[in-house]
């Protein structure tokens, strides 16, 4: 892949920069190395608290299907203890559970290894001989699960640290009664859009183009009054209504009591995407299953019901076929020979730039990034 000087370089003045070149969409070697230098080192949705109630309930569970294809297990021990462990025997890498289940330790089906349910080694049969057995690679990996509200997150990177993605977002939503939030198998739903996962989030990056696209939300957003503010690995974008319908009731503890927050719109970097509306949260989770193809799923967690499927929070099912669209458009146009970089508006488009930047960063100079 033949390097051009300046092509992945986002100078961090807005004004001066030019955005993440076309190369990076289209690029395999690039959608390949984003497995790696992004998605193994980010947080993850995994689930809800709901899956593992009880003592001695197992669930196994795919991380990113079809792209980071992990397995892995959330356990909850006898001391109510909750874990998300590989799902990998340390024998000879058998998938160890794979139907959710109760049990009081982890027994592999192949030869018959067995783990607590924390994960440490219990025993082998046929093991005897075996010298320096058993050592600590003979547990099975345990990663770190950070909790928040009844929502569930874990990491490939054993080391990551969670208040560098989601310490912003708890801060800002700490009066919220998270643990009151329901979630809503049946109002949730799961998207197919024919582009790349990057180009799909740097749609939800930006109000720019509500006036233009979504005339139902633009009615009760107030765009002249849209911010966007940047953490390290996190932005918010600020919606306030036009109206003082369909807003939060904010407490004085609040940093935006007197404010018509009509939505709060967290993205978490890489690819979730939380949005606080009056009735509740509605998760959005981007996951790569090609270079022209993106899973997307709306999670529904229902607060306060009266208020379901109104306000800016309405009507979500007909916003997203909208912003399909024009995804999939920017998807072909991505293709042309006469486009490979554009610039970004200062005061609109914040949040892209911010998104460019960390990609850049993650991916390193190592592929010309800088």
């Amino acid at each position: 892949m033949e390097d051009h000087p300046g092509r992945f370089h986002i100078d961090p003045d807005i004004s001066k920069a030019m955005t993440l070149h076309t190369d990076f969409y289209t690029d395999p070697d690039l959608f390949e190395q984003s497995r790696s230098s992004i998605f193994e080192k980010s947080w993850q949705y995994i689930g809800d608290k709901g899956l593992i109630t009880e003592k001695g309930r197992c669930y196994p569970f795919t991380l990113l299907e079809n792209y980071l294809n992990e397995p892995l297990l959330l356990t909850r021990d006898a001391q109510q203890q909750m874990h998300c462990l590989s799902n990998v025997c340390t024998h000879r890498g058998t998938v160890l559970i794979t139907e959710p289940c109760s049990a009081a330790h982890l027994r592999c089906r192949y030869h018959g290894r067995q783990f607590h349910l924390d994960g440490r080694f219990l025993s082998m049969p046929e093991f005897k001989e075996v010298k320096n057995f058993p050592s600590r690679e003979d547990d099975l990996t345990q990663l770190p699960l950070f909790e928040w509200g009844p929502c569930l997150f874990t990491s490939l990177d054993l080391r990551a640290d969670p208040k560098k993605y989601f310490a912003a977002m708890k801060d800002r939503m700490s009066w919220l009664p998270l643990q009151d939030f329901i979630y809503r198998p049946d109002l949730s739903n799961q998207f197919t859009v024919k582009a790349h996962w990057a180009l799909y989030c740097e749609n939800y990056l930006e109000g720019f183009h509500i006036p233009f696209v979504h005339a139902s939300l633009n009615a009760v957003i107030d765009y002249g009054n849209y911010t966007t503010e940047l953490f390290e690995y996190s932005n918010l974008q600020l919606g306030l209504a036009k109206t003082n319908e369909q807003i939060f009731d904010l407490p004085e503890s609040s940093k935006d009591f007197g404010k018509n927050v009509a939505a709060y719109y967290f993205f978490v970097f890489p690819n979730m995407m939380f949005n606080f509306y009056p009735w509740g949260l509605s998760i959005n989770l981007i996951q790569p299953q090609s270079r022209d193809l993106t899973s997307v799923s709306f999670l529904t967690y229902v607060w306060k019901e009266e208020l379901f499927n109104k306000g800016a929070g309405s009507g979500l099912d007909a916003v997203e076929m909208e912003d399909e669209e024009v995804v999939e458009a920017v998807q072909k146009g991505i293709r042309s020979r006469f486009y490979h970089h554009g610039r970004y508006s200062v005061s609109r488009e914040q949040g892209i730039h911010h998104f460019h930047r960390l990609i850049v960063q993650a991916l390193g100079s190592e592929n010309g990034f800088h």
